[in-house]
């Protein structure tokens, strides 16, 4: 069925008919369709429609409890997609607003629920945080209100209100390695963060300063556990360091396909600092982050 609907333009056009625009049509349909479905390319976003047109002829079986970690990044036909799942049980969902990585993240938790069929829900709201010291987490919340405005701006309970640091120079590059040469004076991780398309200049710079360090998300079958961890904008959720060095942040917010998702990123690599962070940059600031 959905083989037939992305690929004859008068089928889809009946069904979509005061529901998508022609233009919209036309983005949904395959420029080339393939010979059969067998061959055809399904891509993610296909598997969650093949999903949802497998329940209407097999019902899904429910679960008794499902949990769902990082549910801000789901589409809604993600999250109708473990809403079946859990039709007639219940489900506990964890997730940061703030820390959507995707253009369909979520925008609230009640539109969540809403998908995932859960309309009369609690909202349990975790304010404090033990990881990121105080300087470096105030720092970033300035971006809330722009990425996650009813969130309120979490709490670092540790004692030690770690280090912050913010470096306009002219150029970044140069003054990176200084900054990572400093930080190994101290004991710890350093992670170097910065914009996908910066990796290369980057990654040379620091081999011609002699600076030891591997580059996440590069193979490299003799590699070893180095201290100083080069890290693009994109692959630093979940990570954290001791001591972390941004780079460019207007850059990382310009790289994502708008503003709100640009600077969600953003604040997800800003919060990878356990003790001390260095923010090193030629441009300006984005806007929230300017004194």
């Amino acid at each position: 069925m959905l083989f037939e609907l992305l690929s004859d333009r008068a089928l889809l056009a009946a069904a979509a008919d005061g529901i998508l625009t022609e233009q919209e049509q036309t983005t949904l349909l395959w420029p080339h369709p393939p010979r059969a479905k067998g061959s055809a390319r399904w891509s993610i976003a296909d598997l969650f429609i093949l999903d949802e047109l497998g329940d209407v002829l097999v019902r899904t079986p429910s679960l008794g409890h499902v949990i769902l970690d990082e549910a801000q990044d789901l589409s809604p036909m993600q999250l109708r997609a473990v809403g079946r799942r859990c039709a007639t049980g219940s489900v506990t969902v964890l997730g940061d607003l703030a820390q959507g990585t995707t253009p369909w993240a979520t925008t609230s938790w009640d539109v969540a629920m809403a998908h995932l069929d859960k309309p009369d829900f609690h909202l349990e709201e975790l304010e404090r945080g033990f990881r990121v010291p105080a300087a470096v987490l105030g720092f970033a919340s300035r971006l809330l209100p722009l990425i996650a405005p009813d969130l309120r701006a979490p709490q670092a309970i540790r004692a030690n209100p770690g280090r912050l640091s913010i470096l306009p120079v002219p150029e970044p590059v140069v003054a990176v390695v200084d900054r990572v040469q400093v930080a190994l004076r101290s004991a710890g991780t350093v992670g170097v963060i910065v914009p996908d398309a910066d990796l290369p200049e980057h990654l040379a710079a620091m081999k011609d300063a002699r600076i030891d360090f591997s580059v996440l998300g590069v193979h490299d079958p003799g590699a070893v556990d180095h201290r100083v961890q080069l890290v693009p904008a994109g692959l630093a959720k979940g990570l954290e360091f001791d001591q972390a060095v941004v780079v460019e942040p207007a850059r990382i917010v310009a790289a994502e396909p708008d503003l709100r998702t640009g600077l969600r990123r953003l604040y997800i690599v800003l919060t990878r600092a356990v003790s001390g962070l260095d923010v090193v940059h030629g441009m300006p600031l984005p806007g929230p982050l300017v004194d």
